[in-house]
């Protein structure tokens, strides 16, 4: 009898760990670095254009500069033109950026690439944020004429490449 209750206070023992350990989990805090890049080829203009989606303060960190300055704008430009290359069919081409948008915890990046008349390869290289953040993932999702692929980007695979 006593052996049962000794049991049943160790298995409840067992349980009540496990709660405490999940709920004390639930309270840890996670930051998660990401960016997300969506590819379009239109094709009437020839031109690649490029939107990148990044947390603001993730962004904000890496460049030094805050969000709400006058400069902030033009650091990004630089940054990306310094953090992102693209090879189409072999030969490197040069991004023109177009613009960015704060809002609120996300900024919206805009650039693009032109004379680009059929892709056969589409190699990118893609270190946004990967040495402020080792973490850090970089998604790019690429829609060519019917065809959707994707790409994933961090330490040690900052280069990845597509055929169509």
């Amino acid at each position: 009898m006593i052996v049962n209750l000794l049991i049943k206070m160790k298995k409840l023992l067992y349980l009540s760990g496990i709660l405490t350990f999940f709920v004390l989990m639930s309270f840890v805090y996670a930051d998660f670095f990401s960016s997300m890049t969506k590819v379009d080829y239109i094709d009437g203009s020839k031109t690649l254009k490029f939107t990148t989606k990044m947390n603001t303060n993730h962004i904000s960190d890496a460049i030094k500069i805050n969000p709400s300055t006058a400069g902030f704008e033009a650091e990004v430009k630089k940054y990306v033109n310094n953090n992102f290359d693209v090879y189409v069919n072999g030969s490197p081409k040069t991004i023109t950026f177009t613009g960015s948008q704060v809002s609120g915890e996300t900024v919206w990046v805009y650039f693009e690439t032109g004379g680009i008349p059929e892709i056969s390869t589409l190699k990118i290289k893609n270190t946004i944020l990967l040495s402020a953040f080792p973490k850090q993932i970089n998604l790019v999702n690429i829609a060519y004429k019917g065809s959707q692929k994707t790409m994933n980007f961090q330490r040690g695979k900052e280069v990845n490449e597509v055929s169509f």
